[in-house]
């Protein structure tokens, strides 16, 4: 099986390269190459030097037609500009994510016209497609029935690129799958121009000795997921029959609602006061704004037919991030009481 991941070099790119390469195997098939396309290469040396491993730089959109040259049985698209930067640059939202994703399906398209196969197809949607329109307020709890009305531009293009994926699959020129991810908390590297990156860098930070900020209410409540459920969840939808998968459209992976008063409750449980003394509380409207819209509950019988559960609660998300980044941990104090001493 020959893989394309889009976005490869990046975070969740990265974590899913490895994990598909130490199962081997995607849906019973094994695992012969695999692609990484990204803005830059990979920083991973231990990614790299696996011989199955291959790598593709550049700006996606104007690398689809080298890319593409070859045939793939799966495609993982995760490249995308994300929420912050889509609000401040229009043109870059629309190159990155809506034009890169109709030019990356048309590939596929041509490929199976050709008659080499559909090939599996993974989209990677947000929960940011749901809002609160005036007309159709958000509910507390969204349900697999709840209708998207996106309230950002990034939100729109992922939910417009989710009706793609359905109509290319219901054309018969990709098995495609859309999944809605919830925020990735805890990431490790440098912060991203997401809204949301500050619900990893109040965590990320302080755990290296660095000062962060939280600039919403305390109470606000969000939606998170682990990376490692993350990736779970990917594989999971992606292994998943069209029977399973449940029609067409796109699917919300599980979510752990939490508030950020309790999340920095657990960092100082598991850090102490001294990570959370690095944190002040500078409210920005305009992140405040963005992440208010967004929901925080999520109920799925499709998600849970699929087996996938929401991460525990956040103190084990940061366990998660600790053990899978020891060396991000330089805070003496958290340091000492996280045993890394």
């Amino acid at each position: 099986m020959k893989i394309l991941i889009t976005g490869g070099a990046g975070f969740l790119g990265s974590r899913l390269a490895h994990t598909l390469l130490q199962r081997g195997t995607l849906g019973g098939q094994t695992i012969h190459q695999l692609m990484l396309a990204d803005l830059v290469a990979p920083r991973d040396v231990a990614l790299t030097a696996d011989t199955r491993v291959r790598t593709h730089t550049g700006d996606l959109l104007s690398q689809i037609p080298a890319l593409m040259a070859e045939t793939w049985d799966a495609v993982f698209h995760l490249a995308s500009a994300v929420s912050g930067e889509c609000e401040a640059n229009f043109d870059l939202g629309l190159h990155a994510n809506l034009d890169t994703t109709r030019r990356l399906l048309d590939a596929c398209r041509a490929q199976t016209l050709a008659g080499h196969g559909a090939p599996l197809f993974f989209f990677a949607s947000s929960v940011a497609v749901f809002g609160s329109d005036p007309a159709l307020p958000l509910p507390a709890v969204v349900h697999d029935h709840t209708l998207p009305t996106p309230q950002s531009s990034y939100g729109i293009h992922k939910f417009v690129c989710e009706q793609l994926v359905a109509d290319y699959t219901r054309k018969g020129f990709i098995d495609g799958r859309a999944a809605r991810l919830m925020t990735v908390s805890v990431r490790p590297g440098r912060p991203n121009g997401a809204a949301s990156g500050f619900l990893s860098g109040l965590f990320r930070e302080p755990l290296a000795g660095q000062a962060s900020n939280n600039p919403v209410d305390l109470d606000t409540r969000v939606a998170l997921s682990s990376p490692a459920n993350t990736v779970a969840g990917i594989v999971a939808v992606m292994e998943a029959s069209r029977d399973a998968f449940g029609g067409r459209t796109a699917i919300n992976l599980p979510a752990l609602t939490v508030s950020v008063r309790e999340m920095l409750s657990a960092l100082d449980e598991l850090a102490g006061p001294a990570a959370l003394a690095l944190i002040t509380h500078q409210p920005d409207e305009a992140v405040a704004r963005i992440v208010a819209g967004w929901p925080a509950r999520f109920e799925s019988t499709r998600t849970a037919r699929l087996g996938l559960k929401a991460d525990a609660d956040f103190a084990s998300v940061l366990r998660q991030y600790v053990a899978d980044n020891r060396d991000a941990v330089t805070l003496p104090s958290a340091r000492a009481r996280l045993g890394l001493a």
